[in-house]
């Protein structure tokens, strides 16, 4: 079963940024990365995990309203990794983020927009 890692999370203030990466476990073959839909997903304290972005094989991203233009998502298939680019973080969007896809999920990590 595949393994997903997140990294990159942490306290930002609001208004910062941050950049998450999530990493396909070594037993991954690049090319079967690379036709696999990746998103990522964030689950607030006390409310339901929510989706945030999916990026497809060819590169196309589709995101939920509330972060467009905002957040980016982006995929390297040689280093079997997808990124979430987040820009002027809300205290509201405090939460883990999972990364997901090829059937597997990561155990999350935990942004922290604060003051």
């Amino acid at each position: 079963q595949v393994q997903l890692v997140e990294s990159g999370g942490g306290l930002v203030q609001p208004g910062g940024s941050l950049r998450l990466s999530c990493v396909a476990s070594e037993g991954t073959f690049s090319s079967t990365f690379s036709f696999a839909t990746m998103g990522w997903h964030r689950q607030a304290p006390g409310k339901q995990r929510e989706w945030v972005a999916n990026i497809n094989r060819l590169g196309g991203p589709f995101y939920t309203d509330s972060v467009k233009g905002r957040f980016f998502i982006s995929r390297d298939n040689d280093k079997n990794t997808v990124y979430l680019q987040m820009n002027s973080l809300k205290p509201e969007e405090t939460a883990v983020y999972y990364c997901n896809g090829l059937g597997g999920w990561g155990k999350g990590i935990l942004v922290t927009v604060s003051s």
